[in-house]
Parts: C-alpha cells; structure tokens; sequence
C-alpha cells in the first residue's frame, strides 16, 4: 500500500517537475530584441521604450541589438535561424515581415513561418511637400500633378521602402505621374526635401512632424482612417475625397519559426501590459505613434492582408531592388 502510494506521489511530483520545466521554458533568463534598422529612428525608438519597461519580466534583462543592412533582410535572418525559445525576437517595421518577399528574388529566409506576437504601434504615413510647391491640399496637389506631368519629384527611404510603395499607391489611386529618387533612410530624404532638391515625401509622421511645426516642410493629409492624435488638426485623405488612401507604418514583434503558441502568448502579454502604461502611451504619442498590443491571431491575420495589399502595389507598379 505504502509502496503503491508512493509511486503515485513519485509520479506526481515528475508531473510537477515537468509542468515547472514547461513554464520555465516559457521564460528565459533574457530577450533580445533584434531591430533590423539603425539606431535612432521610430524603429529602434519604440522597441527601448518597451525593452525598458518590461526588462524586470527577465532576470538577466531585455537587450535591443542593431542589425542593419538589406532592407533588414540581414537582421530579420539573424533572428529566423535562433533557438524559437522567446529569448530571441524581431522586433521591426513591415519590410522583413510582410513585404520584402514581394521585392526580392531570393532571401535567406520565409518570413511567412514568422510566429507573430503583437504589433507594438501605427504610425501613419502622411503627405508631406516643401513649402515652396504651391498647393494648400490635396486637391490642389493632384490638379497640379495633372497639370505637370513627371516635373514633380518624390523622395523615398529607398526602392521598395514603404515610402516608396506609398507614393505608387497615391499614383495609381489618382492617375498621376511623379519622379522618383531613392535615399538611403529618412533622414537624407528629409534634408533634401527641407533643402528643396526633392518637392514631395510620403513619410511617417513621426519623423516629419517637428518640420511641420517649424513651418519648414507643410504636410498635406494623414493616410488613415482616422486622424492622428500626435496632431489633430491635419485632416485624412478620406476627408479630402481619397478614401482608399491608407498607408501606415506599422512596427510588430516576431518569433522564430517553431516557437511555441504559450511562449509568444506571454510574451505578447508582458508587452501589452507595458503598453497600457499612460507614460509609455504618451512617449509613442510623442513619435506620433498610436500603441496597439494585438495579440498572436490578430497580428498574424493583420500581417497577411497588410502582405496582399502591398503586393497588389508592387506588382501594378512594377516596383523592383536589385
């Protein structure tokens, strides 16, 4: 009797050693947040907000670490081939996540196994001129495209970068014709559309907004559904009669392929709840950023119809990288 019950408690207790294993598997000692993108922009911006709010969550900490290159191809493999143990996550805009496989002929990895885990925020993409051009909306705009045919000239952060497809988009929505020159990232673009070497920009308004301010370039229209917090006063395309004009970039956190569902749930909850915090809420406000905290299904589901959209831009648009 004593021997039977014994061997019930022994396999009970390797029960209760396997379910702690379980649970400690789910929490590694630390997370790094790789960012496929330089240091210093809403995309390297947004995930140290987080990474220092929920770095108590892991005894050894939470890391943000820069690998740049290849439209963040090069970061975005560094985490596909890591041990799907959520210490490793991409944390990154919609290039290595849901549009770089439209672009490029050949990559190091399929970003369709990513495991999605939240998206951290929105950022809306905005039209915006130097003050120079004279048009006051987007009205205006469009009647002087049509009446200067490839005279007028777009800056983007680089063949296939969301500025890019945005621009194409605004093209094909309203049948006009601009000329296209690729910069290396946003701020070079900036520096010459301020400088007036380049009239228009389809940035995220984070990063055009102090500009705004200053009176130094003007932004025209916010292309989302709804206006932006950040600033209220700038009206969306929808208002100015482009209803199908929306454009956000958007910043998401992704797992390995093989990681486990439980592992990315509580990882995208230490996240939310991080989220939900007023002071972080007012820091993204800040980067003109709306937090967001979507779980796995919905990030995933928001991914692949953000994935077909873009595509559907690019194949019409014959957009290519080399």
């Amino acid at each position: 009797m004593i021997s039977k019950l014994a061997q019930r408690l022994g396999i009970a207790c390797l029960a209760g050693a396997c379910l702690i294993g379980t649970v400690a598997a789910q929490t590694p000692k630390s997370l790094k947040l790789v960012v496929p993108f330089p240091a210093g922009g809403t995309a390297d911006v947004l995930p140290r907000v987080i990474a220092e709010k929920i770095s108590s969550h892991y005894p050894d900490g939470v890391i943000v670490d820069n690998r740049t290159g290849a439209g963040g191809n090069i970061g975005a493999d560094v985490v596909f081939r890591s041990e799907p143990d959520g210490s490793t996550m991409l944390a990154s805009p919609p290039g290595p996540i849901a549009i770089n496989q439209n672009l490029y002929k050949k990559m190091a990895f399929d970003p369709a196994r990513w495991v999605p885990v939240t998206v951290l925020a929105t950022v809306p993409n905005v039209l915006v001129i130097n003050p120079k051009l004279p048009v006051r909306n987007v009205t205006e705009f469009i009647a002087y495209l049509k009446a200067h045919p490839g005279q007028v000239s777009y800056a983007s952060q680089g063949n296939g970068s969301t500025s890019h497809l945005t621009a194409s988009l605004f093209m094909q929505l309203t049948g006009t014709e601009m000329i296209h020159i690729p910069y290396k990232g946003t701020a070079p673009a900036l520096v010459d559309l301020i400088g007036g070497q380049v009239d228009v920009f389809f940035d995220n308004l984070s990063s055009s907004m102090p500009y705004h301010r200053q009176g130094r370039l003007r932004i025209l229209a916010v292309a989302d559904e709804q206006r932006s917090k950040a600033m209220p006063d700038l009206p969306t395309f929808a208002e100015q009669g482009l209803p199908k004009m929306n454009a956000v970039t958007w910043f998401a956190v992704v797992a390995p392929p093989g990681t486990p569902p439980a592992v990315a749930n509580a990882t995208q909850k230490t996240i939310a709840d991080a989220l939900a915090l007023p002071d972080v809420k007012q820091r993204f406000t800040d980067q003109g950023a709306e937090a967001r905290g979507w779980d796995s299904a919905r990030t995933g589901s928001f991914i692949k119809s953000e994935s077909e959209k873009w595509d559907k831009v690019i194949k019409s648009a014959n957009v290519t990288v080399e």
